[in-house]
């Protein structure tokens, strides 16, 4: 660099400035773009374009329970069925516990209303539970 001529020196670094600044220009480019088919995504997402209706997601969800929740109690033999009513207790203690978060808000709404069923339908399984249960365990009992 110390025999380098200042003028063309001059004239290497006016070139890359020059490049530079066409870069920067089609980086802003490139992130307008982006920005462009960010806010595109966020608004297909919010609007449920290109993707499953949520409730049907969840209606589908629901028949497929119900068909597995059918076949896994049918197949179930009867000496196992103290066990099963023990572990849908147990469910169902869980269920109140979501339902009575989702009925908590104090603002009167449909959240609220289904936390109430919930509440009330689970509670129902889970004293019903314990009453067969309770029959069950006196047949076992031997009779005077």
């Amino acid at each position: 660099m110390a025999g380098a001529d200042p003028a063309k020196l001059t004239d290497q670094a006016a070139a890359l400035s020059g490049r530079l600044h066409d870069l920067a220009l089609q980086a802003k480019d490139i992130s307008g773009d982006a920005a462009a088919l960010a806010n595109q995504a966020t608004s297909m997402a919010h609007t449920g374009a290109g993707g499953v209706d949520p409730f049907i997601f969840g209606l589908t969800v629901f028949a497929m329970a119900c068909f597995v929740g059918y076949y896994v109690v049918w197949k179930v033999t009867p000496a196992l069925h103290a066990p099963l009513m023990s572990v849908s207790n147990a469910i169902s203690g869980v269920v109140v516990l979501g339902a009575l978060i989702s009925a908590g808000p104090a603002l009167l709404g449909a959240s609220t209303i289904m936390g109430f069923l919930a509440v009330v339908l689970a509670s129902v399984n889970i004293f019903g539970g314990f009453i067969i249960t309770h029959r069950m365990l006196d047949m076992f009992k031997k009779k005077s």
